[in-house]
């Protein structure tokens, strides 16, 4: 996400939307309850940390549905409310994105963004399982496959098995319980351990999924709930590549008409050829990738990986004009390569590539409660990523399917996705088959339907590029009980670029004020 400033206008439309809003009553936070979970604190796994925060871990089941077969370890943090006792509210939890990204590491990068709520809250976040120091989940090192393996289809799909294989050896015993459906009842048990009657929440892109599971599972439980960058409740995984193709190009579409306007933008002022000359040059470096010095390629995709990244966040659109103009006109790729890849952006806008969303890490970090060390794979959240959206996706059609089934089924995608994109398609297309090889997800998120949750805030940013403002609608109808906040800004989720969004969240999130029907914030500048 980025950080701008709006007009005095936009600044004005929010005072007036905050002051015609209705209020809802508090619930106070209490004790933990006696012999129900409880959280051992020590030392954080992550520096550096604010000086307040405290660290540690919490005991959850391994199998919800089994707890006979053993526990697993949780590693939470909390960053204690700096208001006035009396206005303080109990907790409030975060989950930054992913699925894949450690909420530690979030909330010790991003706690200045909410700084206001945590004069009312104490600020709660954690590794969901199978991520960062909550019993991470690895694939020995890398999700590709061999590279010997043949190129037919047959081989190409034995491959994707052994991969998935690898996961599993590699993982331990809590991959087959990784997955949104488990998380959200380990923040049951979070919430218990806090001693608050019901869990407030704020979650950004993946953390959408995560909040309308909790709601779907524990309606009665759920308190003041905001979902920001509306991830999808009911599109199989092929949709959901299709969709983000055509989001990314959008986004690409704006950052082009934003470039035009910009003096010495390297594809000049018509937008039309722009987004052709930009097809040129990915079809060119994947027809001939430049050499660097050290003999490592630069290709096509490289620069589809660095442009959507840049895509997250309008922050970083001058960087990326930056670079596109080295590489055009130089054969340069280092400004593109200092943008890095698309990674889950912090709610504070950190670049991808450098934020809490990237990476855990390789090397080591203190365990939580324990004080020891462990590592968390360098693999852990590309790994953690696709056994999370796999362990949601019930369907495993082309694993019934035979080579020849499925290579006719690709093809017949590869006009569709490359119609959505010419550069985000084909590169979208390639996850199709991520889930090949493992066992089928749960339908349960599919299923969500009115669960009967109290009324929540569902932002949707209409130039996202990676959650379409179409699913913010969606799952607002899905859920039964949601106000949708439409900004009209670029970027992904808009938490931490518009301050008109800021307000209406931050207002719900600690005085309990929720319009009716939908509202809107202006772009920034607007």
């Amino acid at each position: 996400m980025h950080r701008s400033r709006t007009g005095g206008t936009a600044g004005a439309a929010c005072a007036l939307v905050l002051a015609v809003l209705g209020t809802a009553p508090a619930v106070p936070a209490s004790a933990p309850a006696p012999g129900g979970p409880r959280i051992r604190w020590g030392p954080c796994p992550e520096r550096p940390v604010p000086d307040a925060m405290r660290c540690g871990t919490i005991g959850v089941p391994l199998d919800p549905a089994r707890p006979a077969k053993g526990t697993i370890t949780v590693a939470v943090a909390k960053i204690p409310a700096t208001g006035p006792r009396g206005k303080r509210l109990g907790s409030l939890l975060l989950n930054f994105g992913g699925p894949g990204a450690p909420g530690i590491a979030g909330l010790a990068a991003d706690s200045k963004t909410f700084a206001e709520l945590g004069e009312h809250y104490d600020l709660v976040a954690f590794d969901p399982r199978g991520v960062g120091h909550s019993e991470p989940v690895s694939c020995g090192g890398s999700l590709e496959t061999d590279a010997e393996a043949g190129q037919d289809a047959a081989s190409q799909l034995a491959a994707l098995r052994a991969v998935a294989k690898r996961c599993e050896l590699s993982s331990g015993p809590v991959l087959p319980y990784v997955g949104t459906v488990n998380v959200s009842r380990d923040m049951d048990l979070i919430r218990q351990a806090l001693g608050d009657r019901k869990l407030n929440y704020l979650g950004f892109s993946y953390g959408t999924r995560l909040g309308a599971v909790y709601a779907a599972q524990f309606p009665h439980k759920t308190g003041r709930m905001v979902l920001d960058g509306v991830d999808t409740l009911t599109e199989p995984l092929t949709q959901q590549a299709l969709v983000s193709a055509q989001g990314q190009q959008h986004a690409l579409d704006d950052f082009l008409s934003w470039c035009a306007h910009r003096t010495g933008c390297v594809y000049g002022t018509n937008t039309r050829t722009a987004r052709e000359e930009v097809n040129d040059l990915v079809a060119r470096l994947d027809a001939e990738p430049l050499v660097g010095q050290d003999g490592s390629y630069f290709t096509g995709q490289d620069v589809v990986g660095s442009i959507a990244g840049a895509l997250y966040s309008t922050r970083m659109w001058p960087a990326l004009a930056n670079g596109l103009a080295l590489v055009e006109r130089d054969g340069n790729p280092l400004g593109l390569l200092q943008l890095g890849g698309p990674t889950e952006p912090s709610a504070a806008g950190t670049d991808p590539g450098t934020g809490p969303g990237t990476d855990p890490g390789t090397g080591p970090g203190t365990d939580p409660g324990t004080g020891t060390h462990a590592l968390v794979p360098a693999d852990n959240a590309q790994a953690a990523l696709t056994a999370v959206n796999c362990a949601d996706d019930p369907d495993r059609s082309a694993d019934k399917a035979g080579p020849a089934a499925v290579e006719k089924e690709i093809a017949a995608l590869r006009a569709q996705f490359r119609e959505a994109s010419e550069i985000f398609g084909p590169w979208q297309l390639m996850t199709v088959l991520s889930c090949y090889g493992r066992p089928a997800g749960t339908d349960f998120v599919r299923k969500i339907d009115d669960p009967g949750a109290p009324r929540m805030l569902l932002v949707g940013t209409r130039g996202d590029p990676a959650t379409p403002y179409r699913w913010t609608e969606e799952t607002a109808k899905r859920l039964g009980s949601a106000v949708v906040l439409d900004h009209k800004g670029a970027g992904h989720t808009g938490y931490g670029s518009s301050p008109c969004v800021q307000a209406y969240v931050n207002g719900f999130l600690t005085d309990g004020r929720l319009p009716s029907g939908t509202r809107s914030c202006p772009a920034a500048g607007e």
